[in-house]
Formats: structure tokens, C-alpha cells, sequence
């Protein structure tokens, strides 16, 4: 089925239309949601909370840019409203340090996705959702600084330590594994 005409029956509140964008999409934006919840059960929540607003708000898709990037970006503000309502961000104020890339005996090593998602998942959350935002789904730091009332330092600092916590992290997990 084409997918403009199955958007509309949603429109429609058609609930076999729903059921089909939800089955053509799930998998895809649990993987979203993932990556911005602490574990697996906030992430199934969060993924549930954001096809109920998908279908609550399906009808102002107006059919620019891509359904799938619209759908996640309804995903990513699902999760960050989860965190925004559940308790205030402790978001660090900027501190300067070198932001710069350092050089790592981890550069050329590979990791398991799950070790690498296990990882992301245990960063606080200012650091995983501003990490996340940032490196993975490409948002600029204005961009982030206005999603989250923060300033383009501060996001730029968050980003910084969350990649040091992250490196910390792998590293003990490559020695493990040795």
C-alpha cells in the first residue's frame, strides 16, 4: 500500500492503517528510543507514548521531508518530554576545557552494539541526551541548546564529558575482555 494513502486513512483514525505504520516502523523507532532511555522498559514506554502522539498528531504531516525523519523526531521529543516531566535535567553549566577529539588506544577497536548501547544507556541523562542528540542523530548544539534550555557551551561541554565517561567506560571493558 502506498504510504501517502495509508498516512491518510490514519487521518482517518483507521485503525488497520495504524496498526500497518506501526508494524512498518516499530523496530526503527524502538532503536530510537532506545538510545534515549536508561533501559529497556523506558524505552518500550517511550516508544508506546510516541505512536499515541504519531496518530494524535498524524494529520499535521504535510507531506515535506521524509515520514520516517517526522516520526522520529516525534520519538526524540517523546523522550526527552519523559525526562523533562519525570525530574528537572541536572544540565552542567559550561565549564571550559579542550572539547577537542583526544587520540585513544580505542580508536581502531571495535565493540559489540550491545556493549556500546549498555555504555550509552548508563551516562547520566543530560550527558545521554545531549550526547545522543549530537552524535547520533546529527542536531546542531544551538539546536540542542534550544531543545533543552540550555546554552551552545553548556551542550558542547555535555557532549565533551559524555564521550569521556564513555571512553572510561569502554576502556575497563576492553580490559575485562583481555
Amino acid at each position: 500500500m502506498e504510504l501517502k494513502k495509508l498516512i491518510q486513512q490514519c487521518c482517518e483514525q483507521d485503525l488497520a492503517a495504524q496498526s500497518k505504520v506501526y508494524q512498518l516502523f516499530a523496530d526503527r523507532l524502538f532503536a530510537v528510543s532506545l538510545k534515549y532511555s536508561r533501559n529497556y522498559q523506558d524505552a518500550e514506554d517511550n516508544l508506546q507514548d510516541s505512536f499515541l502522539t504519531i496518530f494524535d498528531k498524524i494529520k499535521q504531516y504535510n507531506h515535506k521531508g521524509s515520514f520516517e525523519g517526522w516520526l522520529k523526531r516525534i520519538t526524540i521529543n517523546t523522550a526527552l518530554q519523559t525526562y523533562r516531566s519525570k525530574a528537572p535535567l541536572q544540565i552542567v553549566k559550561e565549564v571550559a576545557e579542550n572539547i577537542e577529539n583526544e587520540d585513544s588506544a580505542l580508536e581502531n577497536t571495535v565493540f559489540n552494539i550491545d556493549v556500546l548501547l549498555e555504555c550509552v544507556q548508563q551516562l547520566p541523562d543530560q550527558y545521554r541526551l545531549v550526547f545522543n542528540l549530537f552524535v547520533l542523530d546529527d542536531y546542531s548544539h544551538k539546536e540542542i541548546a534550544s531543545l533543552l534550555n540550555i546554552s551552545v557551551g553548556t551542550s558542547k561541554s555535555n557532549v565533551s564529558r559524555a564521550r569521556k565517561i564513555l571512553k572510561e567506560k569502554l576502556e575497563i571493558h576492553q580490559k575485562k575482555i583481555l
